[in-house]
This record gives C-alpha cells, structure tokens and sequence, in this order.
C-alpha cells in the first residue's frame, strides 16, 4: 500500500476511533476525499477486519451503513501495557523486595504449566516440541522449530511480548526456559535472549539420559 493509501487509512481509523462510528459521507466530508475514494478504503479496511459495517435507518431517505472499529483493531492504537507492569513490579520490589518479584514469575511459570500441561502430556518429544511451538505462536512468540539430530531441536522465537518485562526482570528468562524443561521431559538450554540483546530466544533442547524421564508419557520418538 502506497504512503498516501497508508495515510487515509489510518486517518480513517482514528476518525471512528473518536467518534464511534461514522458513514461514508462523514468520513468523506471529514477527510475532504470523494465518496468513492473513502469506500476504496472502507473495502481495504474491511477486507483487513480492522472494521465493521451496521445499516441505520434515516429520518429521510433510504437506510445508510455507518462504520465502526473491530475488536482487532484495537491493537493497531498504542498500548503501554509493558509500562503499567514496570511500574506495578518496581512497586513490588521496592515495598516487599525482589525476592517476592521474582517468586511472582514462578507463580505465572506454574499457572502456565497447568494450563498448558493436557495438551502436552502423552506425547512424543517431536510432538510435544511442535505444540508449544503452537502454545508461543499464539501467544505472539513468532516461533520456528526443526530437528538438528535424533531426539534433539531447536526452538527459536523471534519476537518477545514481554521483551521489557523481561529486560529489566530476567528471572522471566529463567522461568520460561523452566517451563519449556517442565513441558517437554527435556534438557533445554539458552544459547541467544532477545531480552540480552541477541535478535532472537534461542532454545536446544534434547532428550533426557534415560532413567531421568519423568512419568509424562513419553510415546516413542
């Protein structure tokens, strides 16, 4: 899309995020484009489901379709999220110590074993390294896993949500690759950290020697 295009389209989305919903001819009016020109974009918009038609009936005339943003829009608009929690966690180490900020990391490290523990259990290395590929992607980790050897991988995740939480808190580091070792049966080490200053999370993992295998349902890999 061209810069202008780019430009219109944001300025569109701004608009309904100010006023809730707008029709075209508002839209037009506001922008000072033709009618045509804003229903190119709407088209665009919508096609994107960035945003979302309703027909309202007129005092006068026929029924017009005024437009509003998606839920998924919403994460176009800027969000300081990473700056609540800084602020909420150097609270809590300054009243109760970093102690307690660090066991709140392995309280979410437990929770997320918990949840994500079914769909891991019983299943093969290569299988259980694929879903929590899937668990990160979701989680918008942006991973990418292969075999490097029999029974060993490398899980790379290029994009870290929590890269300013993590920054500043590392134990966060250390609590994920925890995780990974509580979620996989496996030996998981950290060669790269987007929260170190590497352009990604590097993580190999492997099969435990045997003997050291937790009763997780191994299967044959």
């Amino acid at each position: 899309m061209h810069e202008t295009e780019m430009s219109t389209r944001n300025r569109i989305m701004h608009l309904l995020k100010i006023h809730g919903e707008l029709s075209a001819k508002d839209l037009s009016e506001q922008l000072g484009i033709t009618s045509m020109a804003v229903r190119r974009h709407i088209a665009t918009l919508e096609r994107d489901n960035l945003i979302e038609s309703t027909t309202v009936r007129q005092p006068m005339g026929r029924p017009a379709a005024v437009y509003r943003l998606t839920e998924q829009a919403e994460d176009f608009f800027p969000k300081n999220y990473h700056t609540i929690a800084l602020d909420l966690l150097s609270e809590l180490e300054q009243d109760a110590g970093i102690a307690t900020v660090n066991r709140l990391f392995e309280l979410r490290q437990q929770s997320l074993l918990q949840r994500y523990r079914e769909k891991i259990t019983g299943k093969t290395l290569k299988e259980r390294v694929a879903e929590l590929s899937e668990i990160q992607n979701e989680n918008g980790y942006m991973v990418q896993w292969q075999a490097t050897g029999e029974d060993e991988y490398i899980l790379t995740e290029y994009n870290c949500p929590i890269f300013q939480v993590a920054g500043r808190y590392n134990h966060a580091c250390a609590c994920e690759q925890n995780l990974f070792e509580s979620l996989l049966d496996a030996e998981v080490t950290r060669s790269d950290c987007l929260a170190e200053g590497d352009q990604k999370c590097v993580y190999h993992i492997k099969r435990k020697p045997t003997g050291q295998t937790a009763a997780q349902g191994e299967g044959s890999s």
